[in-house]
């Protein structure tokens, strides 16, 4: 099997620094999922057109691409803000 490698651009990281604490958490454990299994039920990874979402929780999205084995994430905030990116 393929490792997964993410790659978290400077974009995603300043949007991160910006999520609440609790909301940060969820992202982190989401992370963790996506790495060990991309076709994991809870993070609903569906296209949105060139790009990819997965779900944080009920508000908050991360937006990414992909390439073969390696998912390049772009942006993570409320889903009002994955809809105007």
């Amino acid at each position: 099997m393929t490792k997964i490698e993410i790659v978290l651009t400077e974009t995603l990281r300043r949007g991160y620094q910006h999520l609440p604490v609790s909301v940060q958490a969820k992202f982190q454990k989401q992370l963790k999922l996506l790495a060990q299994n991309p076709k994991h039920p809870s993070l609903k990874i569906h296209r949105i057109k060139d790009h990819w979402e997965f779900y944080v929780d009920k508000k908050y999205r991360c937006l990414f691409q992909q390439e073969s084995h390696i998912y390049i994430l772009k942006f993570v905030g409320g889903h009002d803000l994955i809809d105007r990116f």
